[in-house]
């Protein structure tokens, strides 16, 4: 069989974030994890969905996943039209397709336990057209709902679904995710060609027809699941897969960790970290590879990509930090940053409005913001609450960043300094009396 990830996408909710594919979790890019649980439950014929923005990159993703497993084959298929969605991946991946062969089909960033893997090999090849990974919900969540039909015994029979049918309006508790198996793809690829939809909406069309016609059956799925599709979920997928660390740090041996250097918890350190004198790294943490915590910095629920030094007198907490990110004196509290970002001495993050309300649409009370690649923040400078920082922007010093600032801009602030007379006068004696009372 063959297994098609979809990573064609061009990542446009989360932006300024560049390709969610490539964020690094615990070091590895959010592609890799996907494909490295697929192959741990014999899924190793795989199809990669790309675009003509990310082919390169992924390519060479895949040429270093295929040196270390040679059990695994990876090959990539062009999708010329994005605005086709699932559409377009799948017809694309028709040529690779031998008649009679099952394809299964998820995305790049839905992150699923693996006993989903597990549970739909176990549906191979069964007399079901195609088989859909049913998420149960016990309260409303803005999805689309599978209407389903009793199946005396069997897996419920899908007969449609229905997109945020609103709350009290569910058709089931049964939530669609995006992990599809299709044990007659060839039905499939007939319905795409058959249906139309003025919409982005045609794989769903296409599915509703197989329906309509054949059987869909909707496997129940209890277990974890953390899909990124606004840059905040990327600070609750990494919270999910630091609570999966061990309870005890998890030092490398090469590491360099300082006498009164305080580790605890669940903490996870690469090769060649350095963390220096009276730095504290509270658990559940990640030090990337050759990654700096230096002098009296706290570390605490984040994840520190490789590279990245955490200078004197930081506090990075419950944020994702990619690779080669710098600080001084800096604190950085609930924030997403992608690679290469460095911070001036005094520049702060905040993450909590004076009114502790809702920020944006993100749901959370806390959350700071959201920064592209290669940028530079200048000393003393804060950035409010869940703005945006586009890529390869430069921020000057003393500034407050309350909107968000597009990519590839140079910001100032211009301030007038008043100049004038002195007309104080020190008084010596005070001094000399306060010092008394020291």
């Amino acid at each position: 069989m063959k297994t098609l990830i979809l990573a064609a996408g061009r990542s446009k909710r989360v932006k300024p974030i560049e390709d969610k594919n490539f964020l690094p979790f615990l070091g590895k890019p959010l592609l890799s994890w996907q494909i490295e649980r697929l192959t741990s439950h014999v899924f190793n014929d795989i199809l990669i969905a790309v675009g003509a923005h990310n082919e390169e990159k992924i390519q060479v993703l895949a040429d270093e996943i295929t040196v270390e497993n040679n059990a695994v084959s990876i090959s990539l298929v062009l999708q010329e039209d994005l605005d086709m969605g699932m559409a377009g991946a799948t017809l694309a991946a028709e040529p690779h397709i031998q008649n009679g062969e099952p394809l299964m089909i998820l995305s790049s960033n839905d992150v699923l336990q693996e006993s989903a893997f597990e549970s739909m090999k176990q549906h191979l090849e069964t007399n079901a057209d195609s088989v859909l990974l049913a998420y149960e919900v016990s309260s409303y969540f803005p999805g689309g709902y599978l209407v389903t039909t009793d199946s005396e015994g069997k897996l419920p029979r899908v007969t449609g679904i229905q997109e945020k049918p609103g709350e009290g309006n569910e058709p089931s508790n049964l939530i669609n995710l995006v992990l599809h198996l299709h044990n007659k793809p060839e039905k499939l690829f007939k319905a795409l060609k058959e249906t139309s939809s003025e919409k982005d909406d045609l794989y769903e069309v296409a599915l509703q027809k197989l329906m309509d016609e054949g059987e869909v059956r909707a496997l129940p799925y209890s277990g974890n699941w953390q899909a990124i599709k606004h840059p905040w979920h990327i600070l609750e997928l990494m919270e999910h897969i630091l609570s999966t660390l061990a309870d005890q740090p998890q030092i490398d041996p090469s590491a360099q960790i300082a006498d009164t250097a305080v580790i605890k918890g669940q903490v996870l350190i690469e090769a060649g970290v350095k963390v220096f004198e009276n730095a504290v790294i509270s658990g559940p943490a990640y030090i990337g590879k050759n990654a700096v915590i230096a002098n009296n910095a706290l570390v605490r629920g984040s994840m520190i990509g490789a590279g990245s030094v955490v200078g004197f007198g930081s506090e990075i907490a419950r944020s994702f930090i990619s690779e080669d990110c710098w600080f001084h004196t800096n604190y950085v509290g609930d924030t997403v940053m992608d690679k290469n970002v460095s911070f001036g001495a005094g520049a702060v993050c905040a993450n909590l409005r004076l009114d502790e309300g809702e920020i944006a649409a993100s749901g959370r009370q806390k959350l700071g913001p959201i920064i592209g690649p290669n940028v530079r923040i200048g000393v003393q400078t804060s950035l409010m609450p869940g703005v945006r920082i586009g890529g390869n922007t430069f921020i000057g010093s003393g500034i407050t960043i309350a909107e968000d600032i597009p990519s590839n801009k140079f910001v100032k602030a211009k301030t007038e300094l008043i100049i004038k007379d002195n007309r104080a006068t020190l008084n010596v004696e005070n001094r000399d009396q306060m010092k008394g009372k020291l």
